[in-house]
């Protein structure tokens, strides 16, 4: 039988064959506490059965296992051997009745990669935290079970654990006798099932709620993290947004919430945002502020939360059926966050945020060598683990946010609600979504869904402005074009917008129009008469998906009057235009920089802001010529220097500028200023430099040679926590030695004894941009490991040393010998497993982007 992975083939064949009527999962964690004895992985005693039918009486099938022993495997009563069924990831099924009852007892690994059951010991306190994160298929390695979404099922989770710990899992539990027993959950999908365990602070509060017909639900709701960050967790903005959100949903959605208690665990080491287990969600901690952030990290965290209440309903309630039709629920959840935010919370301008950070995030992944239709072929559950992209979360959401400009909410809303009562508890392909949504709109979604859904490749829209004599406009045409790599002209509901500078100096909208842009020019009649525009922003409003392009008079406009725009979406939506441009080639790097030193400061929106200092910062380092690298970097510290002297004294603006300016130090006097904001011997008015900020400052620090290991370790001294440790391994791997690089890369690439958080902040440490000379040795050395790598360790860890360790920082000259290496690597193993060719291809379409960025900023130059 094959390894870890599961075809989509063999997914459907046996859910053909086998229907899942219960679980009853037992788990004793008593072992995570204590000394380990032996030299093999700490394990915990796991023993599930399972009761399921199946369609073909005598056939064969197999249930999924990832562990390092099995003691015991019985079959309607029949006993196994072990040695014989089980070949570590995959238990042989054969003979089966027609109503099945399999028994598995098994010894499992704690995880230490976020894989499975992860075990934390905190360095603080030496205390030890479980908890699950399974997607997509890693429940199997906690329990025996059939490991794909749709094979549904009720349930019953007990756990013996520590006397002075809680567990918690997807349904209520009560502790009798020394275990703890939960309440059986509604049908749903392995890996959305939860167990949380440890000395967890907890917290909390009730939602109530009454419907119209006067039935009441109240949904208990229950917020947790380690002990250690008890001082800094505000529950109760947690707990704000969550009863928000639940209204939201409620009003919109006509379902009440089906999962019983609320509760949300913000857990250590974790290696995604957050996973929308019912009644039992997590999130990475780092949504707990230790220090003072800014309202776009609440923001975040808000829409965080809503996105994974969306998959209550979204995912869990009703789950895909298999991992092509992941758009259906992570799509769904990232609109609906966005949509929530702005509708139930006091983040109304998160339609902003999303335009410019979560857009960017597709307009990238869109235009990488693997981009794919946002109905994914998912051949595989390796395919599936990097599917979890920007093309299923952001540009699924963009296009849904161009469905509801298509159809209108309201259909779209009704649409949802028939969605939910038709197919609760059940998997769904594309298909049952189009035809509820062709039942409310009245409309044929097939052409729609084929545009949209079923074609990958983003669309340009640029301007073309003719005008009359009288200096009127006589004609306004769309210009659609696509890359030809991926064809498809789209449909596009736009509004074009025409700006002119007022006499008071701003820039503003003074005509809109909106037209359905289709083929490859649309003339846009409604303005024809206008006073001549000094910008065209084509996608005003941000309805559709697209890259917007200026004409040469707009353009114009942009380098003198950007920071006059006063609409902050319209001013968003311009500056991510730009960053397009700058990574097409279109703009030189430097001019790129140019307007954000000139604009920048005065931003209004916080997370536009922070995104133009991330922007301002690749443009450097990616796409500005080597030889005006140094000169670049200048400006930038500089530049930021100004802005955060002259921010607003306890702004969160200073604050954004005063970790910029950390970013773009680049000499000796940005040094000796961030050294003397760290021992206080100087202070810029109102500026906080709390924990968090100290590790900010310290970072270039170290990187250049500046903080040496002595003064990292008296930081860690300082803060002897485990956020602590991860900035000082971090600090540590960026030192500028040959020493140091050699130790972080044998940390990573040549042991397993990190965790996954410890080698993510390796990994950051050892890729500086600045350290090229230094960094150049590991290029051979890494395409001479990577699939080794791939398959020694686990998905994750291998995902993270792919992608971390590429040499995406050549010496000058030497970029084209780097893309050689690369195509060399991947021309020798065509054979390779495609998840692993696909991120060597990504990192390789990156730098070649970034290539062609330098060579058109030196002609420039």
């Amino acid at each position: 039988m094959p390894g870890e992975n599961l075809s989509r083939d063999e997914a459907r064949e046996r859910a053909a064959l086998l229907s899942v009527d219960g679980y009853e999962v037992s788990l004793d964690v008593r072992s995570a506490v204590g000394d380990h004895a032996g030299d093999g992985p700490r394990t915990f005693r796991s023993v599930t059965t399972i009761r399921f039918r199946c369609a073909e009486p005598g056939a064969t099938s197999f249930a999924d296992l990832i562990a390092p022993s099995v003691t015991a495997v019985s079959l309607n009563g029949r006993d196994l051997d072990p040695s014989e069924v089980f070949d570590g990831s995959r238990i042989l099924l054969e003979d089966l009745a027609a109503d099945n009852e399999l028994v598995v007892d098994a010894r499992c690994a704690y995880s230490r990669t976020g894989e499975g059951l992860h075990r934390f010991v905190d360095p603080e306190d030496g205390e030890v935290y479980l908890y699950t994160q399974y997607e997509p298929a890693d429940s199997r390695r906690v329990f025996a079970g059939f490991e794909q979404p749709d094979l549904k099922a009720p349930f019953r989770f007990e756990v013996r654990a520590p006397e002075e710990w809680t567990v918690w899992s997807n349904g209520a539990g009560q502790r009798a006798d020394g275990t703890w027993r939960f309440a059986e959950t509604k049908p749903i999908s392995t890996y959305i099932t939860c167990v949380v365990a440890g000395p967890y602070h907890y917290v909390t509060d009730t939602y109530e709620r009454v419907f119209e017909d006067g039935t009441r639900l109240e949904i208990p709701l229950g917020a947790m993290c380690r002990k250690g960050l008890a001082p800094h967790f505000d529950a109760d903005d947690v707990f704000l947004v969550t009863k928000q959100g639940l209204d939201f949903f409620h009003d919109h959605f006509d379902y009440p919430y089906p999962f019983g208690k609320y509760d949300q665990a913000f857990v250590p080491e974790y290696n995604l945002g957050a996973m929308e287990n019912p009644g039992m969600v997590t999130f990475r901690e780092e949504y707990i502020f230790r220090g003072k952030v800014t309202q776009a990290s609440y923001q975040g965290r808000a829409n965080t939360i809503l996105h994974e209440m969306a998959h209550m309903w979204f995912g869990d309630l009703v789950t895909m059926e298999w991992w092509d039709d992941l758009w259906l629920k992570e799509s769904f959840a990232d609109f609906m966050g966005a949509f929530a935010n702005v509708g139930a919370t006091r983040f109304k301008d998160a339609w902003i945020t999303f335009a410019n950070r979560r857009k960017a995030w597709a307009y990238r992944a869109d235009q990488l060598p693997s981009t794919h239709p946002v109905t994914a072929d998912i051949r595989d559950l390796q395919d599936a683990k990097l599917n979890f992209d920007g093309i299923t979360y952001a540009k699924g959401a963009s296009v849904l946010k161009q469905l509801v400009a298509y159809v209108g909410q309201d259909a779209f809303l009704e649409g949802a609600r028939r969605y939910f009562k038709r197919h609760a508890y059940g998997n769904t392909r594309l298909g049952d979504l189009l035809s509820v949504l062709e039942e409310t709109s009245g409309r044929d979604m097939s052409a729609w869904a084929h545009s949209w859904l079923q074609t990958a490749g983003v669309n340009s829209l640029t301007p073309q402005v003719l005008l009359a004599p009288d200096g009127r406009v006589d004609e306004l045409t769309v210009i659609q074009e696509a890359a030809e790599t991926h064809p498809e002209l789209r449909p596009h509901r736009v509004a074009i917008g025409l700006y002119r500078v007022t006499e008071g100096g701003t820039l503003e909208r003074y005509a809109r129009a909106e037209a359905d842009v289709d083929g490859p020019r649309t003339v846009v009649t409604e303005l024809a008469g206008a006073d001549a525009p000094e910008l065209v922003l084509v996608n005003d409003d941000d309805l559709t998906y697209c890259k917007i392009r200026f004409d040469s008079t707009s353009l114009a406009t942009l380098r003198a009057h950007l920071g006059d725009i006063t609409d902050p979406l319209a001013r968003a939506l311009c500056w991510s235009a730009l960053w397009n441009m700058t990574r097409d080639a279109l703009l030189p790097a430097r001019d790129f920089i140019d307007l954000v030193l000139r604009h920048a400061g005065r931003e209004s929106d916080i997370g536009v802001l922070q995104m133009l200092h991330a922007w301002a910062d690749s443009a450097l380092v990616h796409y500005a010529a080597p030889a005006w690298r140094e000169t670049g970097g200048t400006l930038l510290a500089e530049g930021a220097l100004r802005e955060l002297r002259a921010a607003e004294p306890g702004s969160e603006h200073q604050l954004a500028w005063a970790r910029f300016f950390a970013t773009a130090a680049s000499g000796d006097a940005d040094f000796q200023l961030l050294k003397a904001l760290l021992d206080g011997t100087e202070k810029v008015d109102g500026l906080e430099v709390d924990q968090e900020l100290r590790w900010s400052l310290l970072g270039p620090l170290a990187a250049h040679g500046v903080a040496d290991e002595s003064v990292l370790a008296e930081e860690l001294a300082r803060d002897d926590t485990a956020s602590g440790k991860r900035h000082q391994v971090r600090c540590l791997a960026a030192r500028p030695s040959a020493a140091v690089k050699a130790q972080a890369w044998a940390q990573v690439v040549e042991s397993d004894a990190l965790s996954n958080a410890l080698v993510e902040a390796t990994i950051a440490g050892f890729a500086q941009p600045t350290q090229r000379a230094l960094l150049a040795p590991y290029a051979e050395k890494y395409f001479a490991a990577i699939e080794r790598v791939w398959s020694e360790r686990s998905i994750q860890i291998g995902m993270d040393v792919v992608s971390g360790f590429f040499p995406a920082y050549p010496e000058a000259g030497q970029g084209r010998a780097t893309l050689d290496a690369t195509d060399a690597w991947l021309t020798a193993h065509e054979d390779a497993p495609p998840a692993l060719r696909r991120l060597v291809l990504e990192a390789r379409d990156d730098l070649a982007r970034g290539l062609r960025g330098q060579e058109y900023d030196a002609a420039a130059g």
